[in-house]
């Protein structure tokens, strides 16, 4: 009989495509992993991985047994959140995925979520828009905090947490005789530090930029915030940043951050999940909080 530990290995392999890597998230050593796949194989009679000198994928029916197998481990996960839940609490792990320009957003709704529920465990993975879309749709993640634009299938759940603005930070010297608000035209002269080309949050700039045709100097670039915010603090770069995590950081000594205007765009962030009968307890327990905090 196939074992749940199996399937949850299989599903491991089949998100990281790498032996080893998997592995590694499971907590094994990659003889004892290999192994274990190597033994499901003997016991349903058939090859589930192509092999070669590397990983080379997996066989169809290997990849049918992985869909099936996402569809039991969930069916499991609910399962003991509802037995929990029949005994009054709201208990497990949550595994959100958030965009990086939502992550002080997503920090400030997990501390309320500990709050109403602290025995729920929630795992946050900041990561990009298509990856929360593909691990949504994997089961790797259970919600993901992402543009609401980014959001595929109709099997999913979408649910409006708020518009996405933008304000210029830098130094007070970088700023000096700038007012409360600066144009995008203005933004695009100074030396600017933004995120990697293939975020979201970029292709949004980018495109604010374009359509205004305009042409930042873009001095560097990085997966993250935080390298952008120190630099800009120490005065040699400007960035963009969305408001929401201005306002969560607070005052910066020596440093502002000035509206960008012309025009005043914004994107809405959303909370997605796949739809599920029965939803996760602790689905269910998060968008209760966001409920319980809307204006």
């Amino acid at each position: 009989m196939i074992e749940l530990k199996d399937l949850q290995l299989l599903t491991a392999l089949a998100r990281h495509q790498h032996f080893a890597k998997a592995a590694e998230a499971c907590n094994m050593s990659q003889p004892a992993f290999s192994m274990r796949i190597r033994g499901l194989e003997d016991k349903l009679g058939l090859s589930i991985v192509r092999r070669g000198n590397r990983f080379q994928g997996l066989t169809a029916e290997g990849q049918m047994i992985v869909e099936r197998a996402r569809s039991i481990l969930d069916d499991a996960k609910a399962l003991n959140q509802e037995i929990a839940a029949a005994r009054g609490e709201v208990t497990g792990t949550l595994i959100v995925g958030v965009v990086p320009t939502a992550t002080s957003y997503a920090a400030q709704l997990i501390d309320r979520m500990h709050q109403a529920h602290p025995r729920v465990l929630v795992r946050l993975e900041v990561t990009t828009s298509l990856n929360i879309q593909q691990r949504l749709y994997d089961g790797t993640l259970d919600v993901g905090v992402t543009y609401s634009d980014s959001v595929g299938r109709d099997d999913m759940s979408v649910q409006h947490l708020y518009d996405e603005a933008y304000v210029l930070f830098a130094s007070e010297q970088l700023l000096e005789g700038h007012g409360p608000d600066i144009s995008w035209q203005a933004a695009a002269q100074l030396p600017l530090s933004l995120l990697e080309p293939q975020m979201q949050n970029r292709r949004i700039l980018d495109r604010i930029f374009s359509d205004l045709s305009l042409r930042p100097e873009i001095v560097s670039e990085a997966s993250g915030f935080m390298a952008s915010i120190v630099m800009a603090r120490a005065g040699s770069v400007a960035t963009i940043l969305p408001r929401a995590l201005i306002e969560a950081l607070g005052p910066l000594e020596g440093t502002r951050a000035l509206k960008l205007i012309e025009p005043e765009p914004s994107w809405p962030i959303c909370l997605a999940s796949i739809e599920r009968q029965p939803e996760l307890t602790t689905i269910r327990a998060l968008k209760g909080v966001i409920a319980a905090t809307a204006p």
